[in-house]
């Protein structure tokens, strides 16, 4: 039997393949397809310079026509392997600096050329040197006005509750999917609840939702939460991520403290609650000192001011940034700048939504950012940062005193001044006394010898007398007056108590941590070479992103300030919330969208670029912006209309979107989020009903305990400066995790094992890990054990004697629900288990021994052991660490 050739089945194939298969290639452009290539890896060199290396410019495709210093043809239209800027790419010789182009991006300069290298518009003869911006960069998504689309009309609409809803599920049934069924009330009220105040509802008010049969009984417990205090602690936090919040420096390892940064964080808690507008939330970060008529040596009447001093307290944004200049840096110009850099990354990741620093250097290799546009941004702060007349973190702190205040602590002052000179002079008298004791016992050729010596300064001492005084140096007598007697050290003590009592009744002095310009003076602003400050260039005016400025924009225009400020930043702000930036309000709807569901519209919410994901319904967030913009920038009302939505409401199972859409980028049911690591540690605190719900104020301080953990409370040390163990300071280490202080080099153990972020500088987006620390933090940590503990005991208290009573109290308080009868049973027979477990452990130890004078030790006590541990469990289970 003849056997076919092997080639034949496939030929067949081949030709009975339908035309799309056949089709050639798509037609590549230079426009679209090649030149985002060459801006990416080649323009820094052959375009952006005055002078293109090796006369090459490849910012047109008309330029691509010439030839190389060397003669050789840059581009051979037709014939990829004539082409010099194929071959050099082909070979590697180029890029010469960065990353080489990918196999892909290889392929497709190579396929552009071997079809003609064709462009599709006309193009000028001749370009000024430097970076251009292109159509299709102008043409954007992001950088399009915000539009104001209509809110689509369906059939079978019953599911719509909200113009959210008909934007989603139009989308949805594109898909051929649908919404998921509604939530169950009692997941929809822990979600709701921890959603917008960050601890789970209590026992009393699930049953008060439950018992409500009202049809808007849900729209009342949205707009309870909402007027919660609890409601800004847990929205600022969000913010706080943006911003950078920290309560130390950062920058170096010394990681020095701000202990004057937390009145920013409650001033972004208060503004939360008030639902202060949006436009001026930013306004007053940005310039809220030139809207307070504020400057470097002028402060005293915005202080005075409630409203004034929040807008001081709010420019604390722009000094979130880390800043290790007021501590030993190694190049404090290097340091200076890099506090600038960070500011900036700062402003344009919150409010922008782009990566503005990649062009500190050279051009943007994606986005339309030339490098002299962000030395224009620069230059709108630099009149209040200033590197070359530096302010370091202590010059950047203003008094709260009153007049009244301040003139009583000089007087304090003054007077605490004279008891410290008496305190010096009674040493001095006592010291001279004995040394005219001490220099008798000296030779006396030696003595007057001596006594000049001692009467001369250190540095002023001749070898001779260096000596002199090293051959006898307990005759000094200059210093340490303890060293001879005691009693009389005494009596200097006893006196600058005296002083120090007498400053203790000075008025408390609060500061504002704050940001100001110096009444007059606006620094020059130069494009730095390469980003190097060492090599400042042309010089700058403030402006704003060319890509996005106005058609026809005239030059940029501060704002009048009667100050004496420049009036940049506050130009700059009325600009970012007029309504016809194209980014703010997108960037901002997108983030208030991300919090609530976990996923953004565009799913990199600090990266509306061209290396960031395309927004998934690019109508939807045009419709959320303009309704944030239209509604008077306010938050509330936004966010009413989100969580009252089907789309929020909706269960987190779906199997038929799951199937189609496993990211649920369609958002066809509610995706199942874990508690963030502030949610997770308050809502056991809320649990065990130790929470200290006291507001605002300075934070609760951490401490590094014998372990290396960090832990709430305050160190107790031994004689060598090594930790004994952590104590505690009080109800304080019971409050909410807001308002826990933040180290930047020691985060509080506890947060940073569930991905509490580290500010460097800000958090665009958290990370939510599942590790195995995790696990053993749950199972080990002292503050897992102690808060189970708690719960036990409360337990105990609300159910007494009732196993079964405290199983379901637990449920409720921490689930919203009741144990069904199986998990009823196991935790019965673990309760069982653990109790004999637990007293045969304690029957194998031999009694204690009570230390003298202490009480006797508690006896143990099996059974709230054991209740413990189940507490512990429930903690520890998915049911109590997730959101569905």
């Amino acid at each position: 039997m003849n056997r076919p050739s092997p080639l034949v089945f496939p030929l067949t194939l081949a030709l009975l393949a339908p035309a799309f298969l056949r089709a050639e290639p798509l037609p590549l452009d230079f426009e679209h397809d090649v030149r985002p290539i060459l801006k990416a890896h080649c323009l820094m060199c052959h375009g952006e310079e005055e002078k293109p290396k090796g006369g090459v410019d490849l910012r047109l495709r008309r330029f691509m026509d010439r030839k190389t210093e060397d003669g050789d043809l840059v581009l051979v239209p037709g014939k990829p392997d004539e082409s010099e800027v194929v071959r050099v790419i082909r070979e590697g010789e180029m890029p010469k600096k960065g990353k080489k182009l990918t196999a892909r991006e290889l392929a497709t300069l190579e396929q552009w050329v071997a079809q003609g290298a064709k462009a599709v518009k006309p193009e000028p003869e001749s370009l000024p040197p430097g970076p251009i911006i292109s159509d299709e960069e102008r043409s954007f998504w992001s950088f399009q006005p915000i539009a104001h689309p209509a809110v689509p009309k369906l059939e079978n609409d019953a599911r719509v509750r909200t113009p959210i809803d008909a934007f989603v599920l139009a989308k949805l049934r594109a898909q051929k999917l649908d919404f998921a069924p509604d939530a169950d009330r009692r997941t929809l009220l822990r979600r709701v609840t921890l959603d917008l105040t960050g601890l789970p509802p209590t026992p009393e008010e699930v049953d008060a939702f439950l018992a409500d049969t009202s049809t808007d009984a849900y729209e009342k417990v949205v707009d309870r939460l909402l007027a919660a205090p609890a409601y800004g602690e847990r929205w600022a936090r969000h913010w706080l991520d943006i911003a950078g919040y920290a309560d130390s420096n950062g920058f170096s390892e010394v990681d020095s403290a701000r202990p004057d940064a937390w009145r920013y964080r409650d001033y972004a808690i208060r503004s939360f609650n008030a639902d202060k507008p949006w436009n001026d939330f930013i306004t007053e970060q940005l310039a809220g000192d030139e809207l307070a008529g504020a400057t470097q040596n002028d402060t005293q009447q915005a202080v005075l001011d409630p409203k004034k001093r929040d807008a001081l307290i709010a420019t604390a944004f722009l000094r979130m940034a880390p800043d290790g200049t007021g501590d030993a840096v190694d190049d404090a110009k290097l340091a200076r700048n890099q506090v600038i850099a960070e500011e900036l990354k700062v402003v344009s990741s919150s409010l922008l939504g782009l990566t503005v620093g990649c062009a500190q250097c050279h051009d943007h290799r994606f986005d339309p950012i030339p490098q002299t546009d962000y030395y224009r941004m620069r230059a709108i702060f630099e009149p209040a940062f200033d590197w070359q007349t530096w302010r370091t973190p202590s010059q950047r702190l203003y008094s709260l005193y009153t007049p009244e205040e301040q003139a009583k602590a000089d007087e304090i002052e003054k007077r605490a001044k004279i008891i410290d000179a008496e305190a010096l002079a009674m040493s001095k008298k006592f010291l001279d006394e004995i040394f005219e004791k001490e220099v008798l016992k000296l030779p006396e050729e030696d003595r007057e010898p001596y006594r000049a010596a001692r009467a001369t300064v250190d540095k002023d001492r001749t070898p001779e007398q260096k000596a002199l005084i090293k051959k006898y140096p307990s005759a000094l007598a200059l210093y340490s007056l303890d060293l001879y007697d005691k009693d009389l050290q005494k009596k200097v003590t006893d006196k600058q108590a005296e002083a120090t009592k007498l400053r203790a009744t000075k008025p408390p002095e609060g500061k504002v941590m704050a940001l100001t310009e110096v009444k007059g003076h606006v620094p020059e602003t130069h494009l730095f070479h390469r980003g190097d400050h060492d090599q400042p260039q042309q010089l700058l005016g403030p402006g704003v992103l060319t890509v996005l400025a106005q058609p026809n924009a005239g030059p940029f225009q501060p704002a009048e300030v009667p100050s004496g400020s420049s009036g940049r930043r506050l130009a700059y702000a009325r600009w970012l919330v007029s309504g016809r930036h194209p980014l703010v309000a997108r960037v901002l709807v997108n983030r208030f969208w991300l919090d609530h569901f976990g996923r953004g519209i565009v799913n990199t919410p600090g990266e509306f670029g061209a290396l960031g994901e395309r927004p998934t319904h690019p109508e939807l967030l045009d419709w959320l912006a303009s309704a944030f913009m239209d509604g008077g920038w306010k938050l509330k009302p936004l966010q009413r209309l989100i969580v009252l939505s089907t789309v929020y409401r909706q269960s987190s199972r779906n199997d038929a979107a799951l199937q189609v859409d496993a990211e649920n980028r369609f958002y066809g049911r509610f995706k199942l989020q874990r508690l963030e690591a502030e949610t997770l540690r308050d809502s056991m605190l809320a649990a065990a009903g130790t929470l200290n719900r006291e507001a605002f104020g300075e934070p609760v301080g951490i401490a590094r305990d014998p372990g290396g953990r960090i832990v709430v409370g305050q160190e107790q040390l031994n004689a060598n400066r090594d930790v004994l163990k952590v104590v505690s300071r009080g109800p304080g280490d019971f409050r909410r995790s807001i308002y826990v202080q933040v180290r930047r080099k020691a985060p509080l153990t506890v947060l940073d094992t569930f991905d509490e972020p580290t500010m460097s500088p800000n958090c665009e987006a958290r990370s939510c890990t599942t590790v195995a620390p995790q696990s053993l933090l749950l199972m080990n940590d002292n503050f897992v054990l102690d808060t189970a503990h708690a719960l036990a005991l409360r337990l105990r208290q609300e159910a007494p004697g009732d196993a079964r009573g405290q199983i379901v109290r637990a449920w409720r308080i921490l689930y919203g629900r009741d144990p069904g009868a199986n998990d009823l049973l196991h935790s019965l027979a673990y309760l069982a288990e653990q109790t004999e477990a637990v007293r045969a452990f304690d029957q194998s130890l031999p009694p204690p021994k009570p230390a003298k004078d202490t009480p006797d030790p508690t006896p143990p006590d099996p059974q709230l052991e054991a209740l413990a541990s189940l507490c512990q469990v429930f903690f520890s289970s998915n049911r109590f660490l997730y959101i569905e």
